[in-house]
């Protein structure tokens, strides 16, 4: 089993990736942390494999703990987790020794991916080290084996409904932590009233939100859509 270690300041947002993680075979979460400094103490432990990673962290960035972790001679290996898609980030993260980047919000697919070229590099690794071979056909597996197949995209999404837009409508609920009417989604995301109630429905037909009627003084119902964790 390979040990994770999943860092993010919002517990909710924690939670739902380690949910992700356990989903995968051959991974399990091991610890979480909404902090570098409870990062870091995990990783001293001596027990994580694989840090998942968040860049924006109360006491320091995500980046820049890896830098202390690699300063203090802790090779785990690392896949950041993050809203940061600047091009200066990234350049840093790969400088760092991040195998992987992925960029909020995201699919299961999306991270599952991820894993698995983990999963294949490590056994790779065990496979090339038993021998002691480092030629470069071997060099060239060992690299290979961290590429990643696009991600499917969503079942079930009809045409005219993009993954993205899916992927942050299902992030903007699950962040606030009770039911939304389709006119809160579309000012948090900055979809139309039309397109945000569009989604929903979807996503609420494919069993991914729970409906729920509140009524006002008019007494036409509101329809509230709340995020239902996998």
């Amino acid at each position: 089993m390979i040990d994770v270690l999943v860092v993010d300041d919002d517990f909710r947002v924690a939670e739902i990736n380690a949910k992700y993680v356990e989903k995968v075979p051959g991974f399990r979460v091991a610890a979480r942390a909404h902090s570098a400094a409870q990062a870091l103490t995990a990783v001293e432990r001596g027990t994580i494999d694989l840090v998942l990673l968040d860049h924006y962290l109360p006491d320091q960035s995500g980046l820049d703990l890896v830098h202390r972790m690699r300063e203090q001679g802790h090779g785990t290996d690392v896949i950041m987790i993050t809203a940061a898609g600047d091009v200066v980030t990234v350049q840093r993260a790969m400088r760092l020794g991040a195998l992987h980047y992925l960029v909020k919000p995201f699919t299961f697919a999306a991270l599952r991916a991820r894993l698995d070229s983990y999963a294949a590099l490590r056994r790779t690794v065990d496979r090339v080290g038993g021998r002691g071979v480092t030629g470069q056909e071997q060099v060239d597996r060992i690299f290979g084996a961290l590429r990643t197949a696009p991600a499917p995209s969503s079942p079930g999404l009809p045409g005219g409904h993009s993954e993205p837009t899916t992927d942050l409508i299902c992030t903007v609920l699950y962040r606030a932590g009770h039911p939304l009417s389709a006119h809160e989604v579309a000012a948090r995301t900055g979809l139309s009233r039309s397109t945000a109630q569009r989604y929903l429905r979807r996503l609420e037909q494919a069993g991914r939100l729970r409906l729920s009627l509140r009524y006002g003084d008019t007494g036409r119902p509101e329809h509230r859509y709340a995020w239902v964790a996998p």
